[in-house]
């Protein structure tokens, strides 16, 4: 399993407009075979962050949806902290 996860900032006045580029691309990776999970979100607490958080079954799933995958032209992001975790293991948290 991969796990993409972190978060970037943008200018606060922008940031709604940030992630509202990416529902398009959100949706067609939820259906993509392998996705497991996708999400790209405003922060609840920082209005400068976005959040955001991709599971894939395996690393050809990822490499296949990123082939095909066409982000949206934004802005650049004042700092990014996304990072790829590759998981051996997982299961339910309770």
């Amino acid at each position: 399993m991969i796990i993409i996860a972190g978060h970037e900032l943008v200018d606060a006045k922008d940031r709604d407009r940030y992630v509202a580029a990416f529902s398009e691309l959100v949706s067609c990776a939820r259906e993509f075979d392998g996705c497991i999970h996708v999400a790209i979100t405003a922060d609840s607490v920082n209005p400068e962050q976005v959040d955001s958080v991709e599971v894939w079954r395996d690393a050809e799933a990822l490499n296949k949806w990123r082939m095909r995958a066409k982000a949206p032209r934004t802005k650049k992001p004042k700092y990014s902290a996304v990072r790829r975790y590759d998981a051996t293991d997982g299961g339910s948290l309770f």
